[in-house]
């Protein structure tokens, strides 16, 4: 499975809400960095610091992949190119 694929694949539950808490952080770190006002430099080092780990926990959390869901969608795929063929009357 490859980086694209593990991106479009059903992510749990458990990574979604990780996923949107790193967003979160990587939102507020970012306007603090880009505050029009003078701020200290320890805040806006914790600030950059804080958007890494926001950055880094969003992409991890969106490649993780639900290998169940994931299955079932695989056997429905291929359950549904095995009928293609298939003639609709019901007579083989």
């Amino acid at each position: 499975m490859n980086i694209v694929e593990r991106a479009k694949a059903p992510t749990p539950k458990f990574f979604r809400i990780l996923r949107s808490i790193g967003m979160a952080l990587l939102a507020i770190s970012g306007s603090i960095i880009a505050a029009p006002v003078a701020l200290p430099v320890a805040v806006v080092s914790v600030a950059g610091y804080a958007a890494l780990a926001g950055g880094v926990i969003s992409v991890i959390s969106q490649i993780t992949v639900d290998d169940k869901t994931n299955r079932e969608r695989a056997i429905t795929n291929r359950l549904k190119k095995d009928n293609q063929n298939l003639p609709r009357d019901g007579i083989k």
